[in-house]
Protein backbone atom coordinates (compact mmCIF):
# COMPACT_ATOMS: atom_id res chain seq x y z
CA UNK A 1 0.00 0.00 0.00
CA UNK A 2 2.76 2.21 0.14
CA UNK A 3 2.98 1.95 -3.59
CA UNK A 4 1.79 4.16 -6.66
CA UNK A 5 -2.03 2.70 -6.31
CA UNK A 6 -1.82 1.43 -10.01
CA UNK A 7 0.85 -0.41 -9.28
CA UNK A 8 -0.08 -2.39 -6.10
CA UNK A 9 -0.86 -5.79 -7.61
CA UNK A 10 2.93 -5.99 -9.96
CA UNK A 11 4.63 -3.90 -6.71
CA UNK A 12 3.27 -6.52 -4.62
CA UNK A 13 5.59 -9.39 -5.60
CA UNK A 14 8.61 -6.59 -5.78
CA UNK A 15 11.39 -8.43 -3.17
CA UNK A 16 10.88 -7.16 0.18
CA UNK A 17 13.50 -7.78 2.95
CA UNK A 18 12.64 -10.32 5.40
CA UNK A 19 10.32 -9.12 7.71
CA UNK A 20 10.39 -8.17 11.58
CA UNK A 21 9.36 -6.26 14.08
CA UNK A 22 12.19 -3.84 14.01
CA UNK A 23 10.73 -3.31 10.45
CA UNK A 24 7.26 -2.41 11.53
CA UNK A 25 8.88 1.21 12.68
CA UNK A 26 11.81 1.51 10.71
CA UNK A 27 10.34 0.78 7.55
CA UNK A 28 8.18 3.58 6.82
CA UNK A 29 6.67 5.13 3.80
CA UNK A 30 4.56 8.05 2.53
CA UNK A 31 1.51 7.10 1.26
CA UNK A 32 -0.31 10.15 -0.03
CA UNK A 33 -3.82 8.88 0.99
CA UNK A 34 -3.31 8.20 4.54
CA UNK A 35 -1.10 11.15 5.08
CA UNK A 36 -3.59 14.00 3.57
CA UNK A 37 -6.70 12.65 5.56
CA UNK A 38 -4.08 12.57 9.08
CA UNK A 39 -3.11 15.98 8.20
CA UNK A 40 -6.39 17.56 7.73
CA UNK A 41 -7.79 15.58 10.50
CA UNK A 42 -4.99 16.75 13.40
CA UNK A 43 -4.74 20.00 11.41
CA UNK A 44 -8.54 21.02 11.81
CA UNK A 45 -9.15 19.84 15.59
CA UNK A 46 -5.98 21.55 16.71
CA UNK A 47 -7.58 24.57 15.22
CA UNK A 48 -10.59 23.98 16.81
CA UNK A 49 -8.41 23.64 20.22
CA UNK A 50 -6.87 26.68 19.48
CA UNK A 51 -10.07 29.10 19.02
CA UNK A 52 -11.70 27.59 22.23
CA UNK A 53 -8.15 28.48 23.78
CA UNK A 54 -7.99 32.07 22.52
CA UNK A 55 -11.53 32.79 23.64
CA UNK A 56 -10.64 32.06 27.23
CA UNK A 57 -12.62 28.21 26.87
CA UNK A 58 -11.38 25.13 28.13
CA UNK A 59 -10.34 21.92 26.25
CA UNK A 60 -9.55 18.60 27.88
CA UNK A 61 -6.51 18.09 26.93
CA UNK A 62 -6.67 14.17 27.30
CA UNK A 63 -9.11 14.86 24.73
CA UNK A 64 -6.61 16.22 22.03
CA UNK A 65 -3.94 13.24 23.33
CA UNK A 66 -6.90 10.46 22.48
CA UNK A 67 -7.74 12.63 19.06
CA UNK A 68 -4.43 13.81 17.88
CA UNK A 69 -2.11 11.37 19.68
CA UNK A 70 -4.03 7.66 19.87
CA UNK A 71 -6.61 8.29 16.86
CA UNK A 72 -4.53 9.47 14.24
CA UNK A 73 -1.38 8.82 15.53
CA UNK A 74 -2.23 4.77 15.27
CA UNK A 75 -4.59 5.49 11.99
CA UNK A 76 -0.99 6.98 10.28
CA UNK A 77 1.02 4.17 12.08
CA UNK A 78 -1.13 1.65 10.84
CA UNK A 79 -0.87 2.78 7.03
CA UNK A 80 2.10 4.30 6.51
CA UNK A 81 4.63 2.20 9.10
CA UNK A 82 6.19 -1.52 8.54
CA UNK A 83 2.72 -2.63 8.77
CA UNK A 84 1.38 -0.81 5.78
CA UNK A 85 4.57 -2.03 3.79
CA UNK A 86 3.85 -5.84 4.58
CA UNK A 87 0.42 -5.73 4.61
CA UNK A 88 0.00 -7.38 1.37
CA UNK A 89 2.86 -9.73 1.58
CA UNK A 90 1.73 -11.54 5.29
CA UNK A 91 -2.02 -12.17 6.61
CA UNK A 92 -0.97 -12.31 10.25
CA UNK A 93 0.55 -7.98 9.58
CA UNK A 94 -2.50 -8.00 7.74
CA UNK A 95 -4.71 -8.55 10.58
CA UNK A 96 -2.43 -6.44 12.96
CA UNK A 97 -3.26 -3.45 10.73
CA UNK A 98 -7.32 -4.68 10.50
CA UNK A 99 -7.75 -4.76 14.57
CA UNK A 100 -5.88 -1.39 14.80
CA UNK A 101 -7.86 -0.04 12.29
CA UNK A 102 -11.49 -1.20 13.27
CA UNK A 103 -11.16 -0.98 16.65
CA UNK A 104 -8.38 0.99 18.44
CA UNK A 105 -8.46 3.83 15.66
CA UNK A 106 -12.51 4.57 16.32
CA UNK A 107 -12.39 4.01 20.15
CA UNK A 108 -9.62 6.90 20.41
CA UNK A 109 -10.84 9.38 17.85
CA UNK A 110 -14.31 8.49 20.07
CA UNK A 111 -12.79 9.38 22.78
CA UNK A 112 -11.48 13.01 21.11
CA UNK A 113 -15.22 13.67 21.07
CA UNK A 114 -14.41 15.59 17.80
CA UNK A 115 -18.05 16.38 17.43
CA UNK A 116 -18.67 18.22 20.35
CA UNK A 117 -15.24 20.77 19.48
CA UNK A 118 -17.30 21.34 16.37
CA UNK A 119 -20.07 22.24 17.33
CA UNK A 120 -18.68 24.77 20.19
CA UNK A 121 -15.83 26.44 17.01
CA UNK A 122 -17.36 26.59 13.85
CA UNK A 123 -19.19 29.12 12.43
CA UNK A 124 -23.21 29.57 12.70
CA UNK A 125 -23.42 28.32 9.25
CA UNK A 126 -21.19 25.27 8.60
CA UNK A 127 -22.44 24.42 12.22
CA UNK A 128 -26.08 24.50 10.87
CA UNK A 129 -24.75 22.29 8.31
CA UNK A 130 -23.32 19.66 11.13
CA UNK A 131 -26.88 19.51 12.47
CA UNK A 132 -28.70 18.76 9.80
CA UNK A 133 -26.30 15.82 9.27
CA UNK A 134 -26.57 14.61 12.66
CA UNK A 135 -30.35 14.90 12.75
CA UNK A 136 -30.78 13.60 9.30
CA UNK A 137 -32.73 10.42 8.81
CA UNK A 138 -29.26 8.80 7.32
CA UNK A 139 -27.54 9.50 10.27
CA UNK A 140 -30.15 7.90 12.55
CA UNK A 141 -30.50 4.92 10.25
CA UNK A 142 -26.81 4.38 10.08
CA UNK A 143 -25.96 4.45 13.73
CA UNK A 144 -28.86 2.61 14.79
CA UNK A 145 -27.35 0.62 17.31
CA UNK A 146 -28.84 -3.39 16.23
CA UNK A 147 -27.74 -2.24 12.59
CA UNK A 148 -24.45 -0.82 14.03
CA UNK A 149 -23.82 -4.14 15.63
CA UNK A 150 -24.65 -6.25 12.36
CA UNK A 151 -22.87 -4.77 10.16
CA UNK A 152 -19.17 -4.19 12.95
CA UNK A 153 -19.71 -7.93 13.30
CA UNK A 154 -20.69 -9.22 9.65
CA UNK A 155 -17.75 -6.95 7.84
CA UNK A 156 -14.52 -9.24 8.69
CA UNK A 157 -16.78 -12.41 7.29
CA UNK A 158 -17.43 -10.81 4.21
CA UNK A 159 -14.13 -9.56 4.26
CA UNK A 160 -12.51 -12.69 4.46
CA UNK A 161 -14.60 -15.04 3.23
CA UNK A 162 -15.87 -13.81 -0.13
CA UNK A 163 -13.83 -11.97 -3.33
CA UNK A 164 -13.62 -8.89 -1.28
CA UNK A 165 -10.12 -9.72 0.27
CA UNK A 166 -9.00 -10.92 -3.01
CA UNK A 167 -9.64 -8.15 -4.52
CA UNK A 168 -8.02 -5.95 -2.10
CA UNK A 169 -5.01 -7.36 -2.89
CA UNK A 170 -4.98 -7.16 -6.62
CA UNK A 171 -6.57 -3.43 -6.78
CA UNK A 172 -4.95 -0.41 -5.01
CA UNK A 173 -8.29 1.49 -4.77
CA UNK A 174 -10.18 -1.21 -3.17
CA UNK A 175 -7.09 -2.01 -0.81
CA UNK A 176 -7.86 1.98 0.52
CA UNK A 177 -11.37 1.77 -0.18
CA UNK A 178 -11.46 -1.78 2.56
CA UNK A 179 -9.13 0.47 4.94
CA UNK A 180 -11.80 3.10 5.05
CA UNK A 181 -14.50 0.71 5.13
CA UNK A 182 -12.83 -0.59 8.70
CA UNK A 183 -12.52 2.95 10.17
CA UNK A 184 -15.79 4.09 9.02
CA UNK A 185 -17.82 0.55 10.48
CA UNK A 186 -16.06 0.77 13.69
CA UNK A 187 -16.90 4.11 14.22
CA UNK A 188 -20.51 3.66 13.56
CA UNK A 189 -20.31 1.30 16.19
CA UNK A 190 -18.29 2.46 19.03
CA UNK A 191 -19.04 6.52 18.75
CA UNK A 192 -22.75 5.85 20.25
CA UNK A 193 -21.40 3.27 22.15
CA UNK A 194 -18.84 5.89 23.98
CA UNK A 195 -21.60 8.80 24.86
CA UNK A 196 -19.24 11.66 24.46
CA UNK A 197 -20.41 13.40 21.81
CA UNK A 198 -24.01 14.21 20.52
CA UNK A 199 -24.25 11.56 18.02
CA UNK A 200 -27.43 9.74 16.83
CA UNK A 201 -28.04 6.11 18.19
CA UNK A 202 -26.85 6.78 21.76
CA UNK A 203 -28.09 4.07 24.23
CA UNK A 204 -28.44 3.59 27.75
CA UNK A 205 -25.22 2.26 29.38
CA UNK A 206 -26.55 -1.07 30.06
CA UNK A 207 -27.23 -1.68 26.89
CA UNK A 208 -24.04 -0.26 25.84
CA UNK A 209 -22.17 -2.84 28.02
CA UNK A 210 -24.52 -5.75 26.46
CA UNK A 211 -23.92 -4.99 22.95
CA UNK A 212 -19.78 -4.90 23.93
CA UNK A 213 -19.87 -8.23 25.68
CA UNK A 214 -22.41 -9.55 22.11
CA UNK A 215 -18.93 -8.83 20.15
CA UNK A 216 -16.46 -10.83 21.97
CA UNK A 217 -17.66 -14.21 20.82
CA UNK A 218 -17.88 -13.05 17.28
CA UNK A 219 -14.37 -11.89 17.02
CA UNK A 220 -13.36 -15.08 18.56
CA UNK A 221 -15.36 -17.63 16.34
CA UNK A 222 -13.95 -16.01 13.39
CA UNK A 223 -10.42 -15.70 14.63
CA UNK A 224 -11.06 -19.65 15.57
CA UNK A 225 -12.02 -20.34 11.62
CA UNK A 226 -9.54 -18.84 10.77
CA UNK A 227 -6.97 -20.57 12.87
CA UNK A 228 -8.31 -23.65 12.13
CA UNK A 229 -9.83 -23.44 8.45
CA UNK A 230 -7.13 -25.23 5.42
CA UNK A 231 -9.16 -22.74 2.62
CA UNK A 232 -6.58 -20.57 1.73
CA UNK A 233 -7.37 -16.66 2.47
CA UNK A 234 -5.95 -15.04 -0.63
CA UNK A 235 -4.68 -18.03 -1.60
CA UNK A 236 -3.55 -17.32 -5.14
CA UNK A 237 -1.99 -13.95 -4.20
CA UNK A 238 0.09 -15.46 -1.23
CA UNK A 239 1.42 -18.64 -3.17
CA UNK A 240 2.71 -16.35 -6.16
CA UNK A 241 4.60 -14.39 -3.73
CA UNK A 242 5.94 -17.54 -2.48
CA UNK A 243 7.14 -18.83 -5.44
CA UNK A 244 9.73 -15.70 -5.82
CA UNK A 245 12.62 -14.83 -3.96
CA UNK A 246 10.88 -14.09 -0.93
CA UNK A 247 9.80 -17.82 -0.55
CA UNK A 248 13.24 -17.98 0.93
CA UNK A 249 11.91 -16.45 4.30
CA UNK A 250 8.05 -16.54 3.87
CA UNK A 251 6.49 -18.78 6.12
CA UNK A 252 3.81 -21.29 5.10
CA UNK A 253 0.76 -19.91 4.04
CA UNK A 254 -1.47 -21.73 6.25
CA UNK A 255 1.00 -21.29 9.33
CA UNK A 256 0.75 -17.76 9.14
CA UNK A 257 -2.68 -17.61 8.30
CA UNK A 258 -3.31 -19.88 11.69
CA UNK A 259 -1.18 -17.09 13.45
CA UNK A 260 -3.64 -13.95 11.57
CA UNK A 261 -6.46 -16.04 13.52
CA UNK A 262 -4.72 -15.78 16.75
CA UNK A 263 -4.14 -12.20 15.93
CA UNK A 264 -7.65 -11.62 15.24
CA UNK A 265 -8.70 -13.84 18.46
CA UNK A 266 -6.39 -12.34 21.26
CA UNK A 267 -6.81 -8.53 19.98
CA UNK A 268 -10.64 -8.23 19.74
CA UNK A 269 -11.18 -9.66 23.08
CA UNK A 270 -8.27 -7.72 24.86
CA UNK A 271 -9.73 -4.97 22.88
CA UNK A 272 -13.23 -5.32 23.49
CA UNK A 273 -12.67 -5.93 27.46
CA UNK A 274 -10.89 -2.38 27.77
CA UNK A 275 -13.69 -0.96 26.19
CA UNK A 276 -15.72 -2.50 28.38
CA UNK A 277 -14.26 -1.27 31.48
CA UNK A 278 -14.52 2.03 29.76
CA UNK A 279 -17.96 1.61 29.75
CA UNK A 280 -18.37 -0.13 33.01
CA UNK A 281 -16.33 3.27 34.44
CA UNK A 282 -18.79 5.51 32.64
CA UNK A 283 -21.52 3.76 34.25
CA UNK A 284 -20.19 4.04 37.16
CA UNK A 285 -19.69 7.55 37.53
CA UNK A 286 -22.97 8.45 35.97
CA UNK A 287 -24.39 6.75 38.48
CA UNK A 288 -22.67 8.36 41.51
CA UNK A 289 -23.36 11.70 39.67
CA UNK A 290 -27.41 11.06 39.27
CA UNK A 291 -27.07 9.56 43.23
CA UNK A 292 -25.62 12.97 44.21
CA UNK A 293 -28.62 15.09 42.19
CA UNK A 294 -30.72 13.11 43.80
CA UNK A 295 -29.05 13.65 47.28
CA UNK A 296 -29.35 17.53 46.59
CA UNK A 297 -32.73 17.56 45.58
CA UNK A 298 -33.96 15.55 48.64
CA UNK A 299 -31.76 17.87 50.68
CA UNK A 300 -33.60 20.98 48.61
CA UNK A 301 -37.29 19.64 49.44
CA UNK A 302 -36.54 18.69 53.27
CA UNK A 303 -35.23 22.08 53.59
CA UNK A 304 -38.34 23.86 51.88
CA UNK A 305 -40.38 21.51 53.88
CA UNK A 306 -39.34 23.12 57.26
Amino acid sequence: MLFPLSMLSQDALETLPRFTLGRVFTDWGMDPVPFVVTVWAVGLYVLGVRVLNRRGDRWPVGRTLSFVGLGMGAFFFATSSGLGRYDTTLLSVHMVQHMILSMVVPLALALGAPVTLALRTLPATPRRWLLAVLHSRVATVLSFAPLAFVLYVASPWALYFSSWYDASLASAYVHQMMHIHLVLVGTLFFWPLMGIDPVPGRVSHPFRVLLTLMTLPFHAFLGVTIMGGTTLIGGAHYLALREGPMGAWLPPVLEDQHLAGGILWASGDLIGVVFFAVLFIQWVRQSMREAAREDRRLDLAERRAR
